[in-house]
């Protein structure tokens, strides 16, 4: 744990620090086709000028703009989409900074205040925000399923704007997903696979439900965070079913992510040229690699095409 003297004009970091992200200098094998997204990272800090949030649960280094860009650059990646991360609460204003820096090259995903105005709202899709984050993975009381009633609240506030509503939830705990979910207001995005434990397999009631969604054009996927959900190290072998089947199920409504800065790693910190280069053996077919990297994100993130 960190702390900082009570007359400096550092944070006081009061939640303990997890592991940066491998800073090594290096290229994937795979070259990436032109306009292709990562469709999930986070900018965190600096946390002297964009402090945390005191009710967070870890403190993540500083993962600057400055710095991510020159991870896209290394990696051969041209634009990228900005998740708000749980360590900012609804403050987004890190987020938005970095989106209005380079609107035509990142879009953002928000985390809202329930009070937050239409006005607001407006400024935000100006700024290229096109989705808002729901975490729903660390609600207290799940006892009572789905807070599906506020989650069909927000998707109204968010439908004018054409948004889409990103859920971070452990689909194997909702074995109703499909039904739930059932002419839902707005497109919905589920992050890391759906983020069922590979332990549950690809049979799980809740991940059947998610690629039934899938099937339906009624929810994406975003391909992320393999280490998340899985035992052991690259290759992450055990998630391999999981790719297999949302490829199967939909590809059309799949993108991928990198998953920068990869908070919260508590195995071996993954080098993002390696998870590049997953990709690349998850997805060998040059035109599908292109649809999920470049066709899907422009859809669903509101990017121009390329060419």
């Amino acid at each position: 744990m960190q702390t900082s003297n009570l007359n400096s004009s550092m944070p006081v970091f009061d939640a303990p620090l997890c592991q940066a992200p491998d800073a090594e200098i290096r290229s994937p094998k795979i070259a990436f086709p032109a306009g292709a997204v990562d469709c999930h990272a986070h900018v965190c800090g600096p946390a002297s000028q964009f402090p945390y949030a005191k009710e967070r649960i870890y403190t993540p280094p500083d993962a600057t703009l400055e710095q991510y860009e020159h991870l896209l650059n290394m990696l051969g990646i041209d634009r990228a989409v900005l998740v708000q991360p749980s360590v900012y609460g609804t403050d987004n204003r890190a987020m938005l900074s970095a989106l209005s820096l380079n609107p035509s090259k990142f879009r953002g995903v928000a985390v809202l205040d329930q009070n937050i105005s239409d006005t607001e709202l407006e400024q935000m899709h100006q700024l290229g925000v096109r989705g808002v984050r729901c975490n729903i993975v660390d609600v207290a009381d799940k006892s009572a399923g789905l807070p599906i009633k506020a989650l069909r609240e927000l998707a109204q506030r968010i439908q004018p704007f054409g948004w889409h509503l990103e859920l971070l939830m452990h689909a194997n705990e909702f074995p109703d997903l499909e039904k739930t979910f059932e002419n839902f207001p707005v497109d919905l995005v589920f992050g890391h696979f759906g983020y069922t434990h590979a332990k549950h397999g690809v049979q799980d009631k809740g991940f059947q439900g998610l690629l039934g969604l899938l099937r339906n054009a009624a929810a994406w996927v975003k391909m992320t965070g393999p280490y998340r959900i899985g035992d052991g190290d690259l290759p992450y072998a055990d998630m391999r079913p999981f790719n297999e089947a949302v490829l199967l199920a939909n590809p059309r409504r799949l993108i991928w992510g990198s998953d920068w800065p990869h908070v919260m790693v508590k195995k071996k910190m993954p080098h993002d040229a390696d998870l590049c280069d997953l990709f690349g053996s998850w997805v060998s077919d040059p035109v599908l690699r292109k649809t999920i990297l470049v066709d899907n994100p422009c859809i669903l993130y509101d990017f121009p095409a390329i060419g």
